[in-house]
């Protein structure tokens, strides 16, 4: 039996595949909590033979994750920037380096770790409804776990300014259409589509398929070792900025934060 750490992680098995729920109301967000379970629940399917393929969705209709709770970051402490930093590491790139195939039914918004867990994923399903985006600059962070390095190999390094530097949102219809998403589906269906896709997969020799994956990634993982480890020590860098308490207070106040660029 497949079991998680965390009631905030839900996992059960469905024939091959490990179906993982987020389950964190409202907003499905992350914490110090269920990234270590989801990195401690990727390694169990690791060592489990029986396991060929992992469905990420998020539990609810509207929100497949937020990514992290930002109350964390309200108190502009770099030591919990520096913990939260590695948990995400540790976490999504646990799940980006898990030897089956990965598929992220986006089910809902997917924003900040939200998004960056979905680009952990080998492939997206991404409901009609749903919204992307990668917000982090808009108050005062930035995207601390894989944002800015996987979302440019995705889509290409335009796109991904548009996202990170210009806070641009975008619906489904344009993330299938510049590569974020592998099928965009009806409002409800993401999670049969992508168990239909991993069932598909586990057709194939599961051996086969990890050596594939480790193939198809060897060339990108030479470069984006560096790029990850720089991510989290420039999002730590900004808690010695103001811009970094402004944005984040000023969101949690909800109001418009006054830049200070210092």
């Amino acid at each position: 039996m497949i079991s998680s750490s965390s009631p905030k992680l839900l996992v059960e098995q469905r024939g091959h595949t490990a179906l993982i729920t987020i389950n964190n109301p409202a907003a499905n967000t992350w914490d110090t909590e269920s990234l270590p379970a989801l990195r401690d629940l990727i390694g169990d399917l690791n060592a489990r033979s029986d396991i060929y393929a992992l469905v990420l969705t998020g539990a609810g209709e509207k929100f497949f994750s937020a990514g992290a709770d930002l109350k964390l970051f309200a108190d502009g402490d770099p030591e919990t920037a520096g913990a939260m930093g590695r948990l995400f590491g540790e976490a999504f790139e646990a799940l980006a380096d898990f030897r089956g195939v990965s598929i992220a039914a986006v089910n809902g918004f997917a924003m900040g770790g939200g998004l960056e867990v979905a680009l952990a994923c080998d492939i997206r399903v991404v409901e009609s409804q749903a919204k992307l985006a990668l917000p982090e600059a808009r108050v005062g962070l930035l995207p601390c776990a894989g944002g800015t390095q996987r979302l440019a190999q995705l889509v290409g390094e335009g796109w991904a300014k548009r996202m990170i530097l210009c806070n641009e949102r975008i619906d489904a219809a344009t993330a299938e259409r510049i590569g974020l998403a592998e099928e965009v589906v009806e409002t409800g269906t993401a999670l049969d589509h992508a168990l239909a896709l991993a069932a598909q997969a586990a057709q194939q020799s599961p051996s086969a398929v990890a050596r594939c994956k480790r193939l198809i990634h060897s060339a990108r993982d030479k470069a984006i070792g560096d790029g990850l480890e720089a991510e989290r020590e420039l999002f730590v860098e900004l808690f010695s900025t103001e811009d970094q308490r402004e944005g984040v207070n000023a969101f949690l106040e909800k109001r418009e934060p006054e830049w200070k660029n210092a």
